[in-house]
């Protein structure tokens, strides 16, 4: 009986310690698993990313008011550039009236004491004009001008067209001789009855008066025309008119405008060398250097300038040489001298050269020669290789 009942109780006994032991096991492994290891952070994650967006927007943000900025910048710089053109723009008509009152008022005391106008036409209304270009020449020229009508300068009807639709008006300009109605005049006057191509000055003509010419051309071609510019070239020059009218009309709304190629060259006091100067004492010590101009080969200047030479004609000093004697002459005053080299391009191949890279040039000479040396022979060849095209006066831009 002991035997049969001690079995059960056994069995009964072990199923009770495998259940004791998987219970053990089980709270064993839900302590280590709770220690090691944990559920992902959902609520972090969502934080990380709404972080990541916010920073987004913000460089966004910022990039556009850099932007917005940017513009406004632009905007407030183009409001200053139009604000300085208009400034310029006035001034320059402020300096015009009073140019234009104070040649009225000196004209009429130069009729109240007796005395008469530099020329006839001064009486008459002036001609509406936006350049006068004056051709320096001389008797013995005839040359020299036919080949500035057989290359860059217009004749015939072409010459009153340029000067009807572009406003562009071309004179050869000369005064007369010494002795009254001679060979040398009637000569000119023929010339000028088969082309009508010339301004005459009230001049004698004469080497060592370039200075007075320079002053009487002005003087006289400020009464005929109501210009915008007054340029002076001399006949052994190669021109580009369209270039040079493109030059002129960037400078159109500034007052008392100097432009051409600037240059200091040295006082030469002795007496044996060309150029040489009787005044050198008044620019300082030997060896000194004149005032910046421009050199006389080519060169323009606004009405309000070309007014004020004829107010002032009869004061205005003289020195040896023209271009020096024109730049003395705005010492002292509120001028712009604007420094163009495109006035004096070198003869083939260095106007060529910058022809073909698109920079066309407004003049063309040889420095050597004070113009294109041989001119009557080569300046066909210069304006084959050089010219601008005889369109391109016809479109340029005034």
């Amino acid at each position: 009986m002991k035997g049969k009942g001690g079995a059960p109780d056994r069995r009964s006994s072990a199923r009770w310690r495998v259940l004791l032991l998987c219970a053990f096991c089980f709270g064993l492994g839900m302590l280590f698993t709770d220690r090691f290891w944990t559920a992902p952070d959902t609520s972090n994650h969502i934080m990380s990313q709404r972080r990541r967006q916010d920073q987004e927007l913000q460089v966004i943000s910022e990039d556009c008011n850099t932007k917005r900025k940017h513009g406004e910048d632009k905007d407030i710089m183009g409001e200053v550039t139009r604000t300085h053109e208009a400034i310029q723009s006035l001034d320059k008509s402020i300096s015009t009236l009073q140019m234009e009152l104070a040649a009225k008022r000196s004209m009429l005391e130069l009729l109240r004491s007796g005395g008469s106008p530099v020329t006839a036409e001064t009486s008459q209304p002036r001609k509406k004009a936006f350049v006068v270009i004056g051709v320096n020449t001389a008797f013995s020229s005839r040359k020299r001008r036919d080949s500035v009508r057989d290359t860059w300068m217009p004749q015939g009807k072409k010459l009153q067209q340029l000067e009807e639709q572009k406003g562009i008006v071309i004179r050869f300009t000369i005064g007369h001789s010494a002795t009254s109605n001679s060979i040398l005049d009637k000569a000119i006057d023929s010339e000028d009855a088969q082309h009508h191509d010339f301004l005459r000055l009230d001049h004698v003509e004469g080497y060592h008066e370039l200075s007075a010419k320079t002053k009487i051309f002005f003087s006289t071609a400020v009464g005929i025309w109501d210009a915008d510019f007054f340029v002076k070239v001399d006949d052994d020059v190669h021109v580009n008119l369209g270039m040079l009218a493109t030059t002129l009309a960037r400078h159109k709304s500034k007052p008392r405008t100097y432009i051409g190629c600037m240059k200091s060259g040295p006082v030469l006091a002795d007496k044996n060398v060309k150029y040489n100067e009787p005044e050198y004492w008044k620019f300082g010590e030997e060896g000194n250097k004149y005032f910046r101009h421009a050199t006389g080969q080519i060169y323009a200047i606004s009405k309000d300038l070309a007014t004020y030479i004829s107010i002032n004609q009869p004061i205005l000093h003289k020195y040896a040489n023209e271009d020096v004697s024109l730049g003395s002459w705005f010492i002292g005053l509120e001028v712009n001298h604007i420094d163009e080299r495109n006035m004096c391009c070198g003869t083939p191949p260095d106007c060529e050269w910058k022809g073909q890279a698109g920079n066309v040039c407004v003049a063309s000479f040889d420095w050597s020669c004070s113009g294109i040396c041989k001119s009557v022979e080569r300046i066909k060849d210069v304006h084959s290789r050089c010219g601008e095209g005889d369109s391109a006066v016809w479109s340029a831009l005034i």
